[in-house]
């Protein structure tokens, strides 16, 4: 097999599945941004109002609106823009932390469609102790703490639910996460509906939040970013997130117990021959996956910028949704993760510059990122593809080489 380069030993770059994973990854985000890019103009085309000029600027703005300034002369200007960059890795912040949920459970066989609940549950406990203790008494940084890892632990918990049911039932995980999802939301509306402490009644419109973080003195240390992306919302969190998700990448490819957590997501049974304890590693990865998608939660409200919106028995939080198609595209990879966690952030970035700065709406881009969620599916099927072509070109190589031999 030609994969193995006979000078160097080793194997060929384009015949790495890490490179095949790249380029299917690549080929859906094309594709999907090709999509935007036609129904922003079949939309100019049709609606009133939008020239020529305004399709271009559309276009523009999908692609590169995290670099947009606004406009001078009437014209898009476009270059280093430190809100929307901030803003951008404030936002990616839980996207990371759900697509490593996500690329955890799937690295060990299991669809981890949970991660909505999971983030509420850590959002509910991590705003509960991050409000609740007294700052005057506790210092605000040991708050932070207790509230993250309270957060974390609340995620961990919800997520053994389907991990438990999987292990001793053999009941399938993608039901459980469904039904615990929808309990999670209906369970953390209760929660804070009977808790009139921590509401933001402060300003009357704001019944439905919940008080940031900061009112009571708690919020992510911005360790300097705030200095290089001044006016925006990022903080230590997207550090932190990264910091984790090398974390998981060294767990899963360099320890004992990430390859017993792969080995049981390959072939169960094989493991439980091989003398792996299947049914406790389900649990554990369930376990893992939950409190990774919490620890998104607790990252983005402990900022202490941002509220929450405690009504959510009649919607689930898209973060823990999104977390599926920024696994996928990375191909379950925790480094990937990072990469796919921004690019989406990206996205949204750019619909609230569509909304701003054109007659467009920012609906634009959530049809992207639908388009781009729907081919991630075929990012396996993409590299299938790409696998077969190497094949047959080894195989034509092959045999061009013995008939020369001859």
């Amino acid at each position: 097999m030609y994969k193995i380069d006979p000078e160097t030993g080793k194997q060929k770059f384009y015949a790495k599945d890490g490179t095949k994973s790249v380029i299917s990854a690549v080929i859906s985000i094309l594709i999907g941004m090709i999509v935007g890019t036609l129904i922003i103009i079949i939309v100019g085309l049709t609606k009133e109002g939008i020239s020529i000029n305004g399709i271009w600027e559309g276009i523009k703005l999908v692609f590169f609106g995290v670099f947009s300034t606004g406009r001078e002369g009437g014209d898009l200007t476009f270059g280093f823009n430190p809100v929307n960059m901030g803003n951008l890795l404030f936002r990616a912040t839980p996207l990371i932390m759900t697509g490593l949920s996500v690329a955890v459970a799937f690295r060990t066989g299991l669809f981890n469609i949970g991660a909505p609940g999971q983030y509420l549950m850590g959002t509910a406990a991590t705003l509960y102790i991050a409000l609740s203790l007294p700052t005057e008494t506790i210092p605000a940084w040991i708050v932070w703490i207790l509230a993250f890892l309270g957060g974390i632990i609340a995620g961990a918990l919800w997520g053994c639910i389907p991990g438990l049911l999987k292990a001793y039932l053999n009941i399938n995980e993608v039901i459980t996460c469904i039904m615990t999802n929808w309990i999670a939301a209906n369970l953390v509306s209760w929660f804070f509906d009977v808790r009139e402490t921590i509401k933001n009644s402060a300003e009357g419109g704001k019944v439905g939040y919940i008080r940031p973080t900061s009112s009571n003195g708690v919020e992510t240390f911005d360790f300097g970013l705030d200095k290089i992306f001044p006016g925006s919302q990022v903080n230590g969190g997207i550090l932190i997130a990264i910091l984790i998700a090398v974390l998981m990448y060294i767990i899963m490819s360099k320890t004992t117990f990430g390859y017993q957590l792969k080995a049981c997501g390959s072939n169960r049974h094989a493991a439980k021959y091989a003398g792996i304890n299947d049914k406790l590693n389900i649990i554990y990865s369930m376990a893992i996956a939950g409190a990774l998608s919490a620890a998104g939660a607790s990252l983005y409200y402990l900022a202490g910028n941002t509220e929450f919106f405690w009504s959510t028995y009649q919607a689930l939080p898209a973060e823990g949704f999104n977390g599926i198609p920024v696994a996928l595209l990375a191909s379950n990879n925790p480094i990937g993760v990072i990469f796919t966690g921004c690019f989406m952030s990206m996205l949204n970035i750019a619909g609230m510059q569509l909304k701003t700065l054109t007659a467009y709406n920012e609906y634009i881009t959530d049809i992207i990122i639908a388009s781009i969620v729907y081919l991630s599916a075929f990012a396996m099927i993409i590299k299938m593809l790409l696998n077969n072509r190497q094949k047959k070109k080894e195989e034509k190589e092959s045999v061009l080489k013995e008939g020369g031999d001859k």
